[in-house]
Formats: C-alpha cells, structure tokens, sequence
C-alpha cells in the first residue's frame, strides 16, 4: 500500500502540469483577455468608470485623451483611437509584453513554490484572496457534505430495509419534491421567511459572522456563527440528499439479493449483522468514491449563487469574477489549488477503500 500512494503522489505532478497546460493555451488564446477589456473601456466608457481608468493609466505613467462634451471635462472620445504607447503600457502592465512562451515557463516556475502571482484586477496576491475567501467556501462545503452524507447514507439504509412500504413512499416522495426545488429559489424562500423579508428575522443576512463577532464570549461566536450558517447550508442541502440516498438505497438493494446474503442467512446469522458486516462494505463502496467529486463542488461551483444571495464573499464567486474579468492569476491559482486537492481526495478515497472492505488490495492490481 505504501508504494501504491508513493506512485499516486508522483502522478500528481505530470496530471497538474498537463491541465494547468491545457488550461493555459485555451485561456490566452481566448479573445476577450484583460488588455482588450480594458482597451474597450477607454474607448466606450466615460464618466465614473473613465475617472477610474484615468486613474490606472496615471499610475502606469500614460496619458489618455479626453474632450470636453456636455460640460462634462473628463469624457473620452472614443472615435479618435488610442496611442499605440498607451496600448504598450497596458499589455506591459499585465504581464502580455512578454512572449507567450517566458509567460508560461515563469508560471510553471511560481507555481512549483506555490508564487501564484497577484490579481490584475484586485491588487491582492491570489494566494491572499483564497485564503480570504476560503472560510466562507470551507463552511459551506464541509457543513452541507457532511449533513448530506449523514442523513441520506441511514435513510438509504433504511429504506432499503423498508422497500415497498409507506415509509420508503412517502420519503421518496419527500426527497424528489426537495431536489426538484432549486436551491437559490429556496433560498430566497428563506430570506422571506426567516431573515427579514417580509415575516421574520430570526437569522442574520449578510457575512460569515456578525460584525461584533471579536467581542462575543465563546459560546457567543459559536452560536452567531451557526446563525449565519444556517439559511445557506438549509438551502444548499435540501436539494442534495436525493441523490445519495437512492443511490446507498439501491446499492443495499442489490446488495441484498446476491447468493453471499442467502447464504450467511441459511446460516443463522441476524439481520443486523448481515445489515452491517457483510452488506455494508460492499455497498458502500461506490458512495464513497463520489465523495472528493461532491466535496470539490459542495466547495467552489454548487455555492455561487447562495454566496450571492446570502452576500458572503466565497471561493465560487472569486472564480465567477476571475472568469468574467479574464483575471488569468485567479483563474490558474484557483484552478492549481482545486485541482490539487481533487487529486489528494481522489487518493484519501482509495485508502479509505481498503478500510471499508480490507479485501481490496491497490498493490495486487498494480
């Protein structure tokens, strides 16, 4: 087994070069990048948003011309062009004067120290950013996975047990209605509801904690952090539990009827230890190998909308940003981290492999 994680480690580094790769050609070649955004900026915008691109190109030490229309002293005229110099600072200042080639070997470079860069957009080192908006994506991501699996793994149980009756019915029925719900409409349902809309304010709206939060006893933090909590990870997990409990429900099922079963039943064995000693490890088997997938997306995609809805600033919106704007550091640094912990999980999941049925041996198939 030690050799076969030792040989998982080390296909790390060629499965992370290859997507970082791959992602790295699609994305520069891709038009739309920061240069022409900000390029279609001074030429189209004026006013507030012409202020703030002034402001950029006086920190780059370049000029951007203007004309006075309405009374208006900072409008530009986009019918005149730009100065091709203007065009070489901007390309300079994120990083584009330099050929394709050096770019993607000093980012290969950073990336081996973990140096991801800072974001052409929001100033902060990548590595800053994520570390800022993780505890909102870790909260989300850990506290919905974990009910889910919690209580959908024994109500699959269960009503595999109970196939055919009311009570596999009624919480089929149950399940299906809740993952037919989307879950940003359910949140908003909650806001209403819950959180001052329009009946009651029980729950707090907006961050991951109050902003008194460094003032509060122990017990307090706890308890206000639960309160922010609560509204989004109800509404992330109510439409997540129908999957996964008929799958566990089904793999019982098929579990049940092999010959293996009928014969630790012609034994005389109890139905609760075939239940768990026999049926259990193989069943679950293929739950646990959806577990990195459902964690990796319960952590950076599945949260995005109910990070906007319940306003906390997480890993999903800094991505959705980052694409949006083209920020190609945010974009590559999320992606290096994400990717890399999909690997590690992919491997904690075949070690877990070999808890739950110790008859799988990863050394023998090699």
């Amino acid at each position: 087994m030690i050799s076969y994680i030792l040989r998982r480690l080390l296909l790390i580094i060629p499965t992370l070069w290859a997507i970082i790769t791959v992602n790295f050609i699609v994305v520069q070649i891709a038009p739309g990048g920061p240069v022409d955004q900000m390029i279609a900026e001074m030429q189209g915008f004026g006013g507030a948003n012409m202020d703030r691109i002034s402001g950029s190109a006086s920190d780059m030490g370049i000029g951007v011309q203007s004309t006075a229309q309405s009374g208006n002293q900072n409008q530009y005229r986009g019918s005149q062009g730009l100065d091709p110099e203007v065009i070489a600072e901007i390309e300079k200042q994120f990083g584009f004067d330099k050929p394709l080639l050096i770019r993607y070997g000093e980012m290969l470079k950073n990336y081996i120290t973990f140096d991801l860069g800072n974001s052409l957009f929001k100033g902060n080192s990548v590595l800053g950013l994520i570390k800022e908006r993780l505890p909102v994506s870790i909260s989300l991501g850990i506290w919905t996975t974990l009910i889910i699996y919690l209580v959908s793994i024994p109500l699959g149980v269960r009503k595999a047990v109970k196939n055919g009756t009311r009570f596999d019915f009624w919480t089929s029925t149950a399940v299906v209605i809740g993952n037919a719900i989307p879950s940003f409409l359910f949140a908003i349902l909650l806001v209403v509801l819950f959180a001052g809309g329009s009946f009651f304010k029980i729950f707090p709206l907006r961050g991951l904690v109050s902003v008194n939060f460094a003032e509060l006893s122990f017990g307090g933090k706890i308890l206000d952090y639960l309160k922010h909590m609560a509204l989004p990870v109800i509404a992330m997990v109510t439409g997540g539990f129908a999957t996964l409990t008929m799958l566990t429900k089904n793999s019982f099922l098929d579990e049940i009827h092999k010959q293996y079963i009928l014969t630790a039943r012609a034994k005389g064995l109890s139905e609760k230890k075939i239940l768990f000693k026999h049926v259990f490890r193989n069943a679950m088997l293929i739950v646990i190998s959806g577990f990195p997938a459902a964690l990796i997306a319960m952590l950076f995609t599945s949260s995005l909308l109910i990070e906007v809805i319940f306003s906390l600033e997480g890993i999903g919106l800094l991505s959705y940003e980052a694409a949006m704007q083209r920020d190609y550091p945010v974009i590559f640094g999320t992606l290096y981290l994400f990717t890399l912990l999909s690997l590690v999980l992919s491997l904690v999941t075949d070690i877990v492999y070999t808890i739950v049925d110790p008859r799988i041996d990863f050394e023998a198939r090699q």
